[in-house]
This record gives C-alpha cells, sequence and structure tokens, in this order.
C-alpha cells in the first residue's frame, strides 16, 4: 500500500486545506490498494476472504440505504462512536468517553485521533467532530431520501422541524402539485402549503444550526435529545449516526459512496475497488484497532446462482463461505467428504420476521416515490375489500403452522426461533427483571396456529365478504426473492399448509406465488406494493421496545415511510370500520408510549400493550427470529462483534480466516468459548 504519510505524521500536519485538494483529485481516480500488514492472531497463512453474492447492491451510500448487503460498507469502513465486543458488552469506539447531562438532554462524546482515508488507504483528512455533523445534515437532506431519517427527526432536538421545511422547500422549488396541494417559496425563503380546498399552511425557514448537533471542537461532539430517550447510545451504532468527510458529501454531492473513488473510509477497513461484478475491502493500516483486523482482504464476486455454485465452490477450495442450502443439507451431513464442513452462522436477534398484509394495493404517490400497486391479474380490487375485513385476516393467522414453514430452514430446533410476538424475547426487560415479551397484554399473546379457529374465522368472514363484493377464492399473491437460500421452498410449504387448512370445504383463497427479481427485490416488490402477503423482516435499531414499532407506526399525515402504510391507509379511505379502529388505537397507543420516558417498567408496558393491539388484531402476523443458515465458512463468527441491534454482526474486526473449513463440533466449541 501507498501511503504518503504515516498516521500520526498526518495528525500533527496541518492538513485541512490540503486534504480537500487530495479529495477533489481523487474523484477522478481509479485502481485500488491492498494493505501489507500483518494480520496477527491463529489464522491462516492466506488472510483474503472470498465470498459471493447473488444480488446486485444499488447503493453503497451508508447515509442513506436499509438494505442488509448495502450496509457491509457501513458497518466495516466507517467507525462508529460505541461500538461492542463479541459478548455484547458495549465499549469505546471513535468515541473514547461520553457524559450525560438530564438537566439540558445533551449527550457529550470525546473523540480520538483518527484519519479517513481514500480506496488507496492513503490518509485524506483526520476525522473531526464536524465530519458527524456534516453526515447529519445529509441524512436530514429529503433529496438524499435516506431510509433512516426517522432514527435521527424522533430522537434530535429540531431534526423533524428542519426536516419538515426541508422536505416543503424542496416540493416548493419542484412545483410540486400533488392531488390538488401545491407548495410555494417567497423571497424570505417561507413555504406556502395549499390544500385542494384553499386552506394554507406557511412553514418559515428552519436553520440546520437549531438541530441537536455540535461541533464544540474538533474532538468533542455534542447531541441533544428531544427527550431522554433510554436507548440513544444503542441507537449510535447505526448508519445515520455515521461520520462523513464533509467535502467529500459536498463535492461528490448526489455520486457520494456510488464507488471507491466516491467513499472514504475510517474504520477496519476501505473500499478499495467496487466494479459491476465484484467489490473489494481492504485493511485500513491507518485504523487506531488495526492490531485487531485479522483478515487483510474482503472479496466479494457477483454470481447470480451463488446459492447453486457455492458449495460446488467450497468442495474445490476456491472461495471461503457459502450457504448450505436444504436442497443438500442432508446429503452434505450423511458424505464423510463434505459432513465436517458444514457448521452454522452465528444466531442474531437483531432481525425478526413477520407476514405483511398489502393493505393499500393500489397505486398511489408519497412525497418521495410513486407506488405502482398490485397487478390487475391478481384483483386488487377484490384484495383491497377482503384485507378490510378483521375475520379473514384472523383466518389466515390461525391457519399458519409457523413450525412447518420454519423446518425449511432449521430441520432440527425450529422451536428455538419461533416467535409469536414482533419483539424478540430476551431484547429487554423491567426494572425487576421481567423480560419484556411476559409485559402487559403481550404477555397474553401465544401459539396462533389453531385449525378449528382458522375455520371458525373463516366461516364468520364469508358472509361479511360477500357482502362486501368479494368474490371467492380470494387471491393471495405470495412474492418471494429468488436470491434468497430456501424461500421458494417456504413459499410452497405456506401455500400447500394454509389452503389445506382454509380450503377444507370452501373455496375461500387461491395463494398465488410469484418470484420478484433477485436486485432491489424490496424496491419493486415491497416498497412498490406489489404483493398481497409478503414475508418480510425488522432490524432492530436500538435496544428498546420503541424500535419494534418503526416499520409500523406512522405519525398524523406521514405519508409513506413505513412498511404497511397502515395510518396513510386510513387517511386516505382504504382502511375503514373496525379495522381502522384497530389501527388506529394502535397509532395512538404507540404515541402514548413514547411519552413515557422516566418510568422504564411502565414505558415497557404501554409498548407491550400497543404490540398486543397489532398481533391481536392480525395486522401483522408473526413468525421468528433469524434462524441461522448452515454454511461452510472458514470464519470463526464468535470471535466478531456482536449486538441485538444495529450492525455490530456485519463486522469482521476481530475474526481470523482459518486455514480449514469450521466444522460443527469446532463451532459448538468456539461458541462455549466466547
Amino acid at each position: 500500500m501507498k501511503n504518503a504519510i504515516t498516521r500520526r505524521q498526518f495528525l500533527k500536519a496541518a492538513g485541512a486545506t490540503a486534504a480537500l485538494s487530495g479529495a477533489a483529485g481523487l474523484l477522478t481516480a481509479c485502481g485500488g490498494g491492498s494493505s501489507s500488514a500483518a494480520s496477527g492472531g491463529a489464522g491462516a497463512a492466506d488472510t483474503t476472504y472470498t465470498i459471493l453474492y447473488s444480488s446486485q447492491p444499488s447503493t453503497l451510500n451508508y447515509l442513506t440505504t436499509g438494505s442488509d448487503i448495502e450496509m457491509t460498507v457501513g458497518a466495516n469502513c466507517v467507525d462508529t462512536l460505541v461500538e461492542y465486543d463479541n459478548k455484547g458488552v458495549m465499549k469505546e469506539g471513535l468515541a473514547t468517553e461520553w457524559t450525560w447531562d438530564a438537566d439540558t438532554l445533551t449527550w457529550t462524546f470525546k473523540l480520538r485521533e483518527e484519519n479517513w482515508v481514500d480506496m488507496n488507504g492513503e490518509v485524506v483528512a483526520p476525522v473531526t467532530a464536524q465530519d458527524f455533523v456534516d453526515a447529519m445534515k445529509y441524512v436530514l437532506d429529503p433529496a438524499n431520501a435516506s431510509s433512516n431519517s426517522s432514527l435521527v427527526t424522533s430522537y434530535i432536538a429540531g431534526a423533524d422541524e428542519y426536516y419538515e421545511y426541508q422536505a416543503c422547500l424542496t416540493n416548493a422549488k419542484a412545483g410540486l402539485v400533488d392531488e390538488g396541494t401545491s407548495y410555494t417559496v417567497d423571497a424570505a425563503g417561507v413555504v406556502t402549503v395549499t390544500e385542494a380546498d384553499g386552506t394554507a399552511t406557511t412553514y418559515d425557514p428552519v436553520a440546520f444550526e437549531t438541530v441537536g448537533v455540535k461541533a464544540v471542537d474538533e474532538h468533542t461532539l455534542q447531541y441533544t435529545l428531544t427527550y431522554d430517550f433510554p436507548g440513544f447510545l444503542s441507537l449510535l451504532v447505526y448508519l445515520p449516526y455515521e461520520p462523513a468527510y464533509g467535502p467529500l458529501l459536498e463535492q461528490a454531492a448526489d455520486q457520494f459512496a456510488t464507488s471507491a473513488e466516491t467513499t472514504y473510509s475510517c474504520g477496519a477497513y476501505y473500499l478499495s475497488s467496487f466494479e459491476v461484478e465484484s467489490w473489494s475491502l481492504t485493511k485500513n493500516a491507518e485504523n487506531y484497532d488495526a492490531d485487531k483486523v485479522y483478515v487483510e482482504e474482503i472479496q466479494r464476486i457477483y454470481n447470480a446462482e451463488a446459492g447453486t455454485v457455492g458449495p460446488e465452490m467450497i468442495k474445490r477450495g476456491e472461495i471461503d463461505e457459502a450457504t448450505i442450502g436444504s436442497d443438500i443439507l442432508d446429503s452434505w451431513l450423511a458424505d464423510p467428504a463434505t459432513k465436517e464442513l458444514v457448521s452454522m452462522d452465528r444466531p442474531s436477534t437483531n432481525y425478526t420476521y413477520f407476514y405483511l398484509f398489502n393493505f393499500m394495493p393500489f397505486a398511489h404517490s408519497f412525497p418521495n416515490w410513486e407506488v405502482g400497486g398490485m397487478e390487475a391479474e391478481y384483483e386488487p380490487e377484490n384484495w383491497a375489500k377482503a384485507i378490510n375485513n378483521t375475520n379473514f385476516r384472523k383466518s389466515i393467522m390461525h391457519a399458519i403452522n409457523k413450525n412447518v414453514t420454519l423446518a425449511v430452514q432449521a430441520p432440527e430446533g425450529y422451536e428455538s426461533y419461533k416467535l409469536n410476538t414482533i419483539t424478540p424475547p430476551s431484547f429487554c426487560a423491567t426494572t425487576a427483571g421481567v423480560d419484556y415479551t411476559k409485559c402487559g397484554k403481550l404477555a397474553n399473546v401465544g401459539e396462533s396456529f389453531d385449525e378449528a379457529k382458522a375455520k371458525q374465522f373463516r366461516d364468520a368472514a364469508i358472509p361479511e365478504l360477500k357482502a362486501a363484493g368479494v368474490t371467492l377464492p380470494i387471491k393471495i399473491q405470495v412474492p418471494y426473492n429468488p436470491s434468497s437460500t430456501d424461500w421458494d421452498k417456504e413459499c410452497q410449504v405456506l401455500k400447500q399448509q394454509v389452503e389445506g387448512v382454509l380450503n377444507d370445504g370452501a373455496d375461500y383463497i387461491e395463494m398465488i406465488i410469484t418470484t420478484g427479481p433477485s436486485d432491489n427485490f424490496l424496491s419493486a416488490v415491497r416498497r412498490d406494493g406489489k404483493y398481497a402477503f409478503l414475508k418480510s423482516n425488522w432490524g432492530a435499531d436500538y435496544s428498546d421496545p420503541e424500535t419494534e414499532s418503526d416499520p409500523f407506526y406512522q405519525a398524523e399525515g406521514a405519508r409513506g415511510s413505513r412498511y404497511s402504510y397502515l395510518r396513510t391507509g386510513v387517511e386516505d379511505g382504504f382502511i375503514t370500520g373496525e379495522t381502522a379502529d384497530a389501527v388506529m388505537s394502535y397509532m395512538t397507543q404507540i404515541e402514548a408510549a413514547k411519552k413515557i420516558t422516566t418510568d422504564i417498567d411502565a414505558r415497557y408496558e404501554a409498548f407491550a400493550n400497543a404490540e398486543a393491539t397489532l398481533i391481536e388484531n392480525a395486522l401483522i402476523i408473526p413468525l421468528s427470529m433469524s434462524v441461522p443458515a448452515y454454511i461452510a465458512t472458514r470464519l470463526n463468527y464468535w470471535e466478531g462483534q456482536y449486538a441485538s441491534t444495529g450492525f455490530s454482526n456485519k463486522r469482521m474486526k476481530g475474526i481470523h480466516l482459518l486455514d480449514h473449513y469450521v466444522s460443527m463440533a469446532e463451532y459448538e466449541g468456539n461458541r462455549d468459548a466466547r
């Protein structure tokens, strides 16, 4: 690796202007570099980790993305203020100390000396408190369409007001007219929003300086919160609270983090190349924790058939990790030549899975995007009437045998991953140690599979559905991502099992399985409304039950922005009657729970009661925690960072690359020794 100056030499230099000059030239650079630093630890002689991927990332912009694979760069190339060890204990990151002032609702962080490096691993500029300020301003610019902006607007003082003004200003500058609502701005920057009926609301300019983020000096950062939010520190290990080099943000504009040239790093790795068919991360020798980074190079290679090709490449020793799907798992475990190659991924409570109903199956507009809705062949008009019926939804909920579905991924031990709640057990507990899932009305939520109940609700629903003009059988479009191992098999099992229960004695439903795109599946399917029933997931962002409401809760008038558009469905008249009442009950309960900040026990009970409302009315159907995949790998994942929230488990720092594939016995030994 070519380093013009060392890390410590740079920190002593007067570098801001020179660094910016170097940044300008870098935007047109090409090529990549690699670190020559020693890996340390008892790893393999070859310290390049190679893995296939089957779904192309649409962006590497860690400040805007919410996609799993797209978080890889943010997790490994950009350090956070705090981080976790391999047992889930919080420790210092870019911050070496922090204090809380309850009177002013202010957190103050002292930063260590660290540098930004470019795609060649060369030092560009020091990391300063201003980098966190600039990154937050970027996140709060609606033009950048950050999927994580709500994690800032909900908790940082002044952020919501600033974002709302910016959104209105953006609409005004674009001359937007949305369903009769127009936006105009005068010379003083005052935005007027005029509704179709002539009602006008004005928004005075809001300066970013009113937002509760401040660089006190180069190494002192302050956040002022809107209230005493219990989960704030754990929220910091997530994308919108990562820093970014301000001059690069300004110069790259909408091209920021779309290439190796437009991505700077201050973490364990830097993005050394990003091509159409592959991308690489290289160890950052300038990082303060470089001696704990044992894998020198991470190479990701695109192959649409990774699920099939990967295991064969493992047999030939050509790659370092691959998923062993259920279609070949038994044969691998029975073959002496492959049995010792199979282990599992480290279990995580970070993600939970649930089934979504599409309550708004028609085309509609949101501030930042257009939703196409379900295709005509799946009868969206019929579905819209059916899904508004509570008994219909409950018949589906009670007909799903989660054990059968989960057995596709976990032939053994699937009971350990099944969930009857959205929030998983052991996520958080009251001051008396009572698990959150045992709080309030959530304690009464249990196993939902019950064939008798399913048929009872079906029989109650049929006359109500016919009275509403619903045609039977009701078509239920169930899409899946072909790049996700075994998802297609799960859908087939789900269809056979649910239709077997509900069509016994009735021509009630027809589940139609459709194949979505392997690339940008979320954008093309869930976010475009092209489904009736969809398995989805949510990754908790911080250690407080409020985070589990994020996919479903919408503030009044917050069009779009959440998975199911529940409140928008009520406001736009798609959701009516008792279903609308249930939706609004959930929304008001969440709003009340958010206001409870000092009494943790009361806060947890309030959120638990709201979650119970969501489930009891079958607005959402819980499914499972993440089922660890059976894999062949040369990594000991039990060495890596871990937390129940954020992206800690995506980080490679602290993990050794072994000279052999891990067996199940070794996996269990590593687990017990952590």
